[in-house]
């Protein structure tokens, strides 16, 4: 029996010295505890946990091994401000590094960090070296906490779509920002998006998000991995993964190259949710970012002025 699937989750170094350094402390990934895979249906990004329609199974990103793999990461702490290389490695159930992954949208691997109080987001790829090590430079601008989030697909026959998450401590001054309050539209490098229908708990709905320029709309956005764009949405408090792709893909003879983006997505529960639109105009990648609750208040409410900076200076791509 392999070793490594009896060992429980490792402490992560995560922790807060109240309004003054972020430094090292204790904090836990949690691991699943059934050493056999699960059955998964079909990959289905749509559903609340990102793995399919099962109602039993966990949000997506919230373990550190699922299915037999494991999420791997060197080193647990960075300094902010300071560019730094992450590495990490997905390890099979017999604690060997995969080398093999079936390619999604170009990619073989996915990997998406965003600080605990959501206000930092980075979709980046990573590069693959021939031992299976993953590594990608980062540069985190403020202190606090973090979290890494992988979505691959290993090679091996019977494997499924997974995302697994695993905490990441960047040290410095802390100062515990507010999330931006719901708003319909955001602008980001003097794109102006705007956000059209209700994140619903439990229940599939959809999400269509315009952009727009100089009052303008963008008609002519360009494909990037594959769509038109690419729909990231994190639950506030434990950041419960949800990864949606759009309705339609580029040349499929009916989806247009804009304004418009479709999504269909599921919230796992009520709460607050953060909304990462990745869009490609003029060839770069922005990302625009929005607050919605889903509950007692849903979907996106309406301010009068458009947030700025997709509602954070700090949401970019690394490749």
């Amino acid at each position: 029996m392999n070793t490594g699937l009896k060992i429980t989750a490792f402490a992560a170094t995560l922790a807060a010295a109240f309004g003054t350094a972020y430094g090292v402390g204790g904090a836990v990934d949690p691991v699943a505890g059934d050493p056999e895979p699960a059955a998964h249906a079909e990959h289905d990004r749509s559903a609340p946990s990102g793995h399919g329609d099962h109602a039993d199974e966990p949000p997506a990103g919230l373990q550190i091994s699922e299915a037999g793999y494991t999420l791997d990461l060197k080193a647990r702490h960075v300094t902010a401000g300071e560019r730094s290389e992450l590495r990490f490695a997905i390890r099979d159930q017999d604690g060997r590094p995969v080398t093999s992954y079936r390619r999604e949208h170009g990619k073989e691997l996915h990997l998406v960090l965003a600080s605990r109080d959501l206000l930092t987001y980075r979709h980046l790829h990573p590069t693959r070296a021939a031992d299976g090590t993953w590594s990608t430079p980062v540069d985190l601008p403020a202190a606090g906490a973090y979290r890494v989030f992988a979505d691959f697909t290993p090679a091996a026959e019977d494997a499924t779509n997974l995302t697994l998450g695993a905490d990441l401590a960047a040290s410095g001054t802390y100062e515990a920002p507010a999330l931006p309050e719901p708003a319909a539209t955001t602008t980001i490098d003097g794109y102006t998006v705007t956000l059209n229908g209700d994140l619903r708990p439990g229940k599939a709905s959809k999400l269509a998000l315009g952009v727009s320029r100089d009052g303008r709309p963008v008609t002519d956005l360009e494909p990037y991995l594959g769509a038109y764009g690419h729909l990231v949405a994190l639950r506030s408090g434990d950041l419960a993964y949800l990864h949606v792709h759009p309705n339609g893909e580029p040349g499929d003879g009916t989806t247009e190259p804009g304004p418009d983006v479709s999504f269909t997505a599921t919230a796992p529960s009520d709460g607050t949710y953060r909304l990462f639109l990745d869009f490609k105009h003029n060839g770069t990648v922005r990302t625009a970012a929005f607050t919605v609750r889903t509950g007692t208040t849903t979907g996106p409410a309406e301010a009068p002025e458009p947030t700025t900076g997709a509602g954070h200076p700090d949401s970019s791509h690394q490749h």
